[in-house]
């Protein structure tokens, strides 16, 4: 019986992108260390990497579990917010505490910890999302999640703690001191380093056992209970999962910008998400990598049209649906397209033998 080569040749394609993303991430660091790469193109380097978490975040909900999330920002402004008032707290002289309960200097070590309880805050907000939709499906369950976005803008509104609708500021401070004893980028390398942590996580998720009974759900809820798999703790996993990815992205959001309010995460930043999402490929990762830069690319060079960008960006997703709807990679991965490797299909992969004949052997 002869042998499916698409193992060895996907680890070779996996050691090769492995060692082209490392190289780059050490070259983008050291040339904006250098000044070769400036603060602009740094500012758009962040949003590419800040774009690729949320889009990639929501795409476990939308894309592998084949719900119809459409309040993902909301996740993404608890992250902000809490990650934003812990920095304060623990780094800067604040309203909240007065001065900084840990050396300044000490946010070199913790920030990451500091980006991670915001995501963990924004997995237990998920749990908002997860119950109901024990119950609900499709239409019911993007008005389930439209109002859990709307109910926690609503909130951050009226909390006078951290500014209501003022917003929240001095986040950049936490940077300063990191910078005042290296100085170097330290916000673009958060960044690179939560994208591929994050992108490693979902990979890692989605290829387990636990994310083939998330992708279950998508094909049919119900065979899927048949065949055993838990579809609500699938489900609780998958959205309180999701939603802390979202948290990271908003908690790098808020320390990148250095200022957040409550309408730096409405309803149209829950819509810049889905565009992403439909336009590289529900179940795609690959799809969200690719979408996330085209995508922020795009609202650079619409940035002159200012308000009219959200005519453009709104008749893309109308474009898309009709002409493409499965869009860029549909549920197909980038690898899939590389030379040498060969379509499989539910585990199987098709070998040629004599006489031009084929037989199948697991993969």
């Amino acid at each position: 019986m002869a042998q499916p080569l698409d193992l060895p040749i996907k680890r070779k394609y996996l050691m090769l992108t492995i060692g082209i993303i490392a190289g780059g991430l050490i070259i983008i660091t050291v040339l904006a260390a250098l000044g070769v790469i400036n603060q602009y193109i740094q500012s758009v380097l962040m949003s590419i990497g800040i774009n690729i978490i949320f889009a990639s975040s929501l795409n476990i909900v939308n894309g592998y579990m084949g719900e119809f999330s459409c309040g993902h920002a909301g996740f993404m402004a608890v992250g902000a917010y809490v990650s934003s008032v812990l920095s304060l707290i623990f780094f800067t002289e604040n309203k909240f505490t007065g001065a900084a309960l840990l050396p300044p200097q000490s946010a070199i070590f913790l920030f990451p910890a500091v980006i991670l309880i915001g995501g963990a805050a924004a997995a237990l907000a998920g749990i908002l999302v997860a119950i109901p939709s024990f119950k609900t499906r499709d239409d019911y369950l993007a008005i389930i999640t439209i109002a859990a976005n709307y109910i926690i803008m609503t909130a951050i509104n009226n909390l006078e703690v951290v500014g209501a609708s003022r917003g929240l500021m001095g986040m950049k401070n936490t940077l300063f001191a990191m910078s005042d004893i290296i100085p170097l980028p330290w916000m673009l390398i958060w960044i690179l380093l939560f994208v591929v942590m994050c992108v490693i996580a979902i990979k890692r998720l989605m290829g387990s056992v636990l994310g083939k009974g998330i992708s279950a759900i998508r094909y049919d809820e119900i065979s899927a209970e048949i065949m055993s798999v838990n579809t609500n703790r699938m489900k609780l996993l998958a959205f309180m999962f999701s939603s802390g990815l979202a948290g990271i992205a908003g908690g790098l959001f808020a320390h990148m910008l250095g200022f957040i309010n409550p309408s730096s995460f409405n309803i149209m930043k829950s819509t810049e998400g889905m565009v992403m999402v439909y336009l590289g490929g529900m179940g795609s990762l690959s799809g969200s990598v690719l979408s996330a830069v085209f995508f922020t690319l795009l609202l650079e060079l619409l940035r002159p049209l200012q308000i009219l960008k959200w005519v453009f960006i709104p008749l893309l997703l109308i474009l898309l649906m009709q002409f493409r709807p499965e869009g860029l990679l549909g549920n197909r991965e980038l690898i899939d397209f590389l030379p040498g490797i060969k379509k499989t299909s539910g585990g199987v992969s098709k070998t040629t033998g004599k006489g031009g004949g084929s037989h199948e052997s697991a993969s």
